[in-house]
């Protein structure tokens, strides 16, 4: 079974930088993608970012050329270097991992990001 365990999360002034890291373990064999979800408060969880075990990345619209998804395949981790933040980026962030891009079935427990305006 897949463990993820995110970090990196925080507060942030609007217009700074974060990078968020999330550890794989377990089941590593059965993870193409990895992915970084938010949720906002009264709001669903959306897709941010995701990135295939070959390296083809999708992104939100509302984050393209601000947020940098990558992945260390031998250390069985992904980033999300998060800058330019704005106020509308605080949310819980979530690691997830699956077999493509399109689904996702294993889950961390989130990582706050706060950005003050």
């Amino acid at each position: 079974q897949v463990q993820l365990v995110e970090s990196g999360g925080g507060l942030v002034q609007a217009g700074g930088s974060l990078r968020l890291s999330c550890a794989a373990s377990g089941g590593i064999a059965s993870i193409n993608a990895m992915g970084w979800h938010r949720q906002a408060p009264g709001k669903e969880r959306e897709l941010v970012a995701a990135i295939t075990r070959g390296g083809s990345t999708k992104y939100a619209d509302y984050v393209k050329g601000r947020f940098t998804i990558s992945r260390d395949n031998a250390k069985n981790t992904v980033y999300l270097q998060m800058n330019s933040l704005k106020p509308e980026d605080t949310a819980v962030y979530y690691c997830a991992a699956g077999v493509t891009m399109f689904y996702f079935g294993a889950w961390g427990q989130g990582t706050q990001v706060t950005v003050s305006s």
